[in-house]
């Protein structure tokens, strides 16, 4: 018999390591577009930048954070 048991807890693998689609949004951010939280979720963008901390709502919209700034920096040799 299946377990009914609904309780959920978040798995969050001990290294982030973004999707090219994360990448895009938030480079996106970045370079000043506006980007809605209803946009983001018909686009299917990762909720997984919320729930690490690389973007925050703003008035309704996607706002990149420290983190996210961090995981697009440029590291030229």
């Amino acid at each position: 018999m299946l377990s009914t048991n609904t309780t959920h807890t978040a798995y969050h693998a001990p290294v982030f390591e973004p999707t090219v689609d994360e990448l895009a949004v938030l480079k996106k951010l970045e370079l000043g577009e506006r980007i809605s939280l209803e946009d983001a979720a018909h686009a299917h963008v990762s909720k997984r930048l919320l729930e690490r901390g690389m973007v925050v709502e703003r008035e309704g919209y996607m706002a990149i954070t420290a983190e996210g700034l961090q995981q697009i920096k440029r590291n030229d040799a």
